[in-house]
């Protein structure tokens, strides 16, 4: 599957793990702690772009940080319940 991405920021829960490779863009992505949703507020973070290939964890909250448009590939893993 594809999808695009404006810039911006995006709040996200992955319900299920996905593998993700970016074809052009950047992003940063701030695990989301805590009662705080700002991404000003945490400073830990993952940043990825155009040639990266990403898994990203089932249950995983998040926020992600466009700041060029993205387009990506992606597919979500079969879950093994």
């Amino acid at each position: 599957m594809a999808q695009g991405c404006a810039p911006g920021k995006y709040i996200l829960k992955f319900e299920a793990a996905e593998t993700c490779y970016l074809v052009k863009g950047r992003v940063k992505v701030y695990p989301k702690g805590g009662s705080s949703s700002s991404v000003s507020s945490s400073s830990e973070f993952v940043e990825f772009g155009a040639g990266d290939l990403v898994t990203i964890p089932k249950g995983l909250s998040c926020i992600w940080d466009v700041s060029v448009a993205i387009d990506k590939h992606y597919k979500f893993e079969p879950s093994s319940s």
